[in-house]
This record gives structure tokens, sequence and C-alpha cells, in this order.
């Protein structure tokens, strides 16, 4: 079996947690952010699970849970 290349993309934009879930960062955090509100912003730096009709594709571009 050879072996997968890793999508470098998937794995700069996904972490995959010591259980195996895959964890993922909000986007529209760039700019602007001095207008949303404290909360709003606190919230870009969370990680949030990946929904589960998006899992299939990213388990695919991580081959070895980069």
């Amino acid at each position: 079996m050879p072996k997968l290349k890793t999508n470098k993309s998937a794995a700069v934009r996904f972490k995959v947690t010591g259980t195996g879930k895959l964890m993922r960062t909000k986007g529209m955090k760039s700019h602007l952010r001095r207008k949303k509100s404290r909360r709003v912003r606190q919230d870009f730096d969370r990680m949030f699970p990946v929904s589960a009709a998006d899992r299939p594709r990213v388990r695919r571009a991580l081959p070895y849970g980069a």
C-alpha cells in the first residue's frame, strides 16, 4: 500500500483531538473585528467540532490524522 499525501491546507485548518474528534476554527476573523462584540471576538479563538456532513471529506484530506 503506498503512502497517502496529506492535504497541507487541511492540516493547517483542522486539528484532531486525542479522542479523534475533528476540530475547526471560525472564518471571517482576519479584519473588521473592532466593530464586533466582545463575545463574538472571543468565539473566534475557540475551536468547534466539524459537522457530521463534512467529516468524511476532512478525514480523506488528513489520512494520518495530522
